[in-house]
């Protein structure tokens, strides 16, 4: 029987490695911009063209390579930073495997351009498919440039597999901005499509963040600092009033080395414990300075996963760290000394009472009182009785004019006096009212029908905008004055990834500027002037569903819109709304369920109302 066992050549044994490594362009760019970190670069720049697809080039100031270094970076395992195996629990830098540009050359064409700054000529190779096709000397500055082109050109099935581009280039902007936030002394920029998408300048690590994320994130910034004998927490976390419903923005750098750890993240969790709903997520940058003999970054090809020795003691840290930056800051709630809490009443007061309470109260009827009238003091008409007869013709004309805008209480004693018809009707109609403004309570036949309004009126929309997203056309209110919206990088392309589906529930939008758009439209049973906010907590609830459900798109879009633009608890219904929401409810496919699973409605009938009395 022949042997079957053989060793596989270095371009295919590449090919596999690739798998690891680089599962898209975001997984090429970041191996190669933490290469340029290692080198020393102060300033790196990155193009890419259809997101990732066709180019990927990185180009540093770092210190460059040499003749032998520039051929050796392309082979498998070839690395500066190990030379035993005791240096894997030493390591400070990024890079360290020595897969990266091996992988990479194996799966792409690559063009690399190097030169250090004290030999006269740079080196150029070309390498395709793990093979060498140039090696020759070239005139260019000192650093490195590196070209990625034409990702997975040899592997059409793994290319097959890359998403739309607004998809992979919102992967592409992750990377970047993990990266960059671990290192905001050095300047950074990043080209799409010869669009500058960021402009960042060395700095501190707070104006890293606002260039990267906005200016708004300047007011919510709390920073965190903590330093014990074995770790050293500081950092940025953001204040309770400006969490989102969506992960993302939760940052993690040991040794500004990015990496995820949920055990990590509960502990931050835990600390804003009280200040946040449960759904809710903070933002927040934290770098762990740990000495590299108590971790282990070879666990993961991408190494964003980390095994701590003493998890516990790092939680602990890490919830005290961020309790004392909340503490210190005053974000929790401030306590009113001035206001006796035994005798505080537990409803909200309005901030001015009732129109029909500020009236004359009369039991049957208000008076409405002028406000130019004034008040009249006793004994008047003894003060000068030539003014008493033209003053008693003002308060009857007074009079006559309260009588005309007088008020009907809703008791049961105005109610003797209504009408016989307008009595008829109002019997032979069900009454239906709202209870603590959140649910719909109608008499039915078999007894008593409670409704959840915000269940409800999602079941409604939802079935409506999934009519729309398959004919691809809803009703559009064309705005008098559009509103603009700037978005972060990724929601923008996100943004435009979706630019069907949105305009298919009836927005209409234009690029108005750098990662900002114009609302034009918005759709008809929006009111206006909520189209923006509408926008966001679209994009929002797009995410938070994407992260936690596996739905189509459509099924998503959906979903997230009926979610925002539903009726929420505590909004007041009229009688007509409240009969529309229950016949429009009943008209659907599916009435029982909102698009959760959460029960719209039930229905109490005799009998159960009876054991209520029981």
């Amino acid at each position: 029987m022949p042997d079957i066992i053989h060793l596989l050549p270095d371009a295919i044994a590449n090919q596999i490695a690739a798998g690891e490594v680089v599962q898209r362009p975001s997984s090429a760019l970041k191996e190669m911009m933490e290469n340029s970190i290692d080198a020393g670069s102060t300033d790196i720049q990155v193009i890419v063209k259809e997101a990732g697809k066709v180019l990927i080039q990185v180009i540093d100031n770092g210190k460059g390579m040499s003749v032998t270094d520039a051929r050796m970076c392309f082979e498998r395992h070839a690395t500066s930073k190990i030379r035993v195996a005791e240096d894997l629990f030493s390591l400070t830098t990024m890079g360290f495997r020595g897969e990266a540009m091996a992988s990479i050359a194996a799966v792409a064409q690559v063009e690399m351009k190097t030169r250090r700054p004290e030999d006269e000529l740079g080196q150029l190779l070309v390498v395709e498919g793990s093979e060498i096709k140039k090696q020759e000397q070239v005139a260019c500055p000192v650093g490195t440039s590196i070209a990625v082109k034409n990702l997975f050109y040899n592997i059409p099935a793994r290319r097959n597999f890359l998403k739309s581009n607004p998809v992979e280039m919102r992967h592409i902007i992750d990377e970047f901005q993990r990266v960059a936030l671990a290192h905001p002394e050095i300047a950074f920029s990043l080209w799409q499509n010869d669009l500058e998408i960021y402009q960042l300048p060395e700095g501190k690590l707070s104006q890293r963040i606002v260039n990267l994320f906005g200016k708004n994130y300047r007011e919510q910034l709390a920073s965190c600092q903590e330093a014990t004998d074995q770790v050293k927490i500081t950092g940025y976390v953001g204040k309770p009033a400006y969490a989102k419903k969506t992960r993302g923005e939760q940052f993690f750098f040991v040794n500004k080395r990015f990496i995820k750890n949920n055990y990590l993240h509960h502990a931050v969790q835990n600390a804003f414990e009280g200040l946040l709903p449960s759904d809710s997520y903070p933002f927040y940058v934290l770098f762990i300075e740990i000495d590299p003999k108590h971790i282990d970054v070879n666990v993961h090809p991408t190494k964003t996963e980390i095994k701590f020795d003493d998890e516990r003691t790092l939680y602990a840290v890490i919830r005290a760290a961020v309790r004392q930056a909340l503490g210190t800051h005053q974000i929790a709630p401030p306590i009113d000394f001035s206001m006796d809490v035994n005798f505080a009443s537990t409803h909200v007061r309005p901030s001015a009472p009732p129109a029909q309470f500020r009236e004359e109260k009369n039991y049957g009827s208000f008076r409405s009182i002028p406000s130019s009238d004034f008040q009249i003091p006793s004994g008047w008409e003894k003060a000068d009785p030539s003014l008493s007869a033209s003053f008693a013709d003002k308060l009857r004309a007074l009079d006559q004019d309260s009588e005309e805008e007088s008020y009907t209480l809703p008791s049961m004693v105005n109610a003797l006096e209504v009408g016989k018809e307008e009595e008829a009707m109002r019997v032979s109609e069900p009454e239906t009212f709202q209870v603590h403004q959140r649910y719909i309570a109608s008499q039915v036949k078999s007894g008593l029908l409670l409704m959840d309004q915000q269940a409800a009126h999602e079941r409604i929309l939802y079935e409506k905008y999934l009519d729309q997203l398959a004919q691809k056309k809803g009703a559009s209110q064309h705005s008098l004055f559009p509103q603009t919206l700037t978005l972060n990088p990724a929601d923008f392309a996100l943004l435009f990834e979706l630019l069907d589906e949105i305009q298919a529930l009836g927005f209409s939008i234009s690029e108005f500027g750098k990662n900002t758009i114009a609302i034009n439209g918005h759709p008809s049973e929006v009111e206006a002037g909520h189209e923006k906010a509408l926008l966001e907590g679209l994009i929002e609830q797009f995410k938070k569903n994407k992260s936690e459900l596996s739905l189509d798109t459509h099924e998503n879009m959906a979903r997230a819109m009926a979610k925002r633009a539903s009726i929420k608890p505590g909004q007041v219904l009229s009688k007509m709304e409240m009969k529309n929401l229950v016949e429009r409810l009943f008209a659907c496919k599916n009435p029982g369920y909102a698009p959760n699973g959460q029960k719209t409605f039930t229905i109490l009938d005799f009998d159960k109302l009876a054991t209520l009395f029981r």
